[in-house]
């Protein structure tokens, strides 16, 4: 089996998972009702269009990404600093230590597959080897575009500590990442590290690397919590009730890394549309918001630069702070953007 798909739940793993209230007897489940409107005539459409029909969903030509300087994201200061690598990819700073998530920087996010869904970037990979150690690396949840064998296999000896949904330690182990440096969370668990309390929080959306893991491990986001911030990542998924539990538990929070993008209407529930992606940030009282899971793959119909448009037009509307930095820029809570870069984008 190629090593790209992880490894399959044990035994010992589903008996572990079973001890989860976010688990029915087979599977985990969402907290409410979801699926996907996708039946089996659907699929030849859907995969003529992905594979095919690719006008309009990425850009002609690679969207630059900003050189890495170590001097200003190591250098000390007080509040927390970022950098977005496209799609979900977040460097951060943040009390002294640095936190990489979701650190898919390969340039296919469809591996498995006979067709491949490129990144809109080139050469991404190569990005890691000029990073600084890794004091913690959060994995949200074990799908491809989040989750990459590659990306994690020149990532492991610059890694300390890996934080990731339940189930997802067992891809590691199968990349041979030491079990004593990887700790699960369930929804609502949360540590203690350095200083950062960091809880998993609940997302509506599924799992799974293959055709028989489907709902084998978890999926979710993560919150930050320091004496000077409160930052929010918030996974993938589809609206619900669980927004407004988090801001409630959690909130307010200075700034948020919301899904925006891959939506359609037939798996509607399990990625929000921009608009709807807005709104989760007022449930969960989002100071000022930024748009993720845009920017660097093509999985999904819509016009690449629609996510961030209509995400931009609906938080103006609803006069919320936005975050705009271009792929690699280094930013902060406090950062200013008033240029649309991606309009200068063809």
């Amino acid at each position: 089996m190629r090593k790209q798909f992880g490894a399959k739940p044990t035994k010992a793993n589903l008996e572990k998972y079973a001890r989860s209230g976010n688990w029915d007897g087979s599977k985990f489940i969402n907290l409410e009702e979801t699926g996907m409107n996708v039946s089996f005539q659907d699929i030849p459409k859907l995969l003529y269009k992905q594979f095919c029909e690719k006008k309009g969903r990425e850009p002609k030509y690679p969207i630059s990404v900003a050189e890495f300087d170590h001097n200003d994201f190591l250098d000390s200061a007080d509040k927390a600093k970022f950098i977005w690598y496209g799609h979900s990819v977040i460097l951060m700073r943040m009390n002294g230590q640095t936190i990489l998530i979701d650190p898919m920087f390969g340039n296919n996010t469809a591996p498995i597959s006979p067709f491949s869904v490129k990144r809109f970037s080139d050469n991404t990979l190569g990005i890691i080897e000029k990073l600084p150690e890794i004091n913690l690396l959060l994995i949200s949840h074990d799908h491809y575009d989040h989750l990459d064998y590659k990306s994690i296999k020149l990532l492991k000896n610059k890694v300390r500590n890996f934080g990731v949904a339940l189930g997802v330690a067992r891809h590691l182990k199968k990349w041979n990442i030491p079990s004593e440096n990887i700790s699960e969370f369930d929804w609502w668990d949360k540590i203690d590290f350095a200083g950062i309390e960091i809880t998993f929080t609940p997302s509506r959306h599924f799992s799974g690397r293959g055709l028989k893991d489907r709902a084998k491990s978890l999926w979710g986001g993560w919150s930050f919590k320091t004496k000077n911030e409160n930052i929010w990542f918030s996974g993938d998924g589809g609206y619900g009730k669980h927004f407004k539990e988090i801001g409630e538990k959690l909130g307010p929070f200075d700034f948020g890394f919301m899904e925006c993008g891959q939506y359609n209407e037939k798996w509607h529930q399990i990625h929000m549309y921009p608009e709807e992606s807005v709104q989760a940030a007022l449930d969960a009282r989002v100071n000022k918001i930024m748009a993720i899971h845009w920017g660097g793959f093509a999985l999904a119909q819509h016009h690449w630069k629609d996510p961030i448009e209509r995400f931009t037009n609906k938080a103006d509307e609803k006069e919320v702070l936005v975050s705009k930095p271009q792929i690699g820029e280094l930013f902060s809570v406090k950062s200013q953007h008033y240029k649309n870069w991606w309009e200068e984008i063809d």
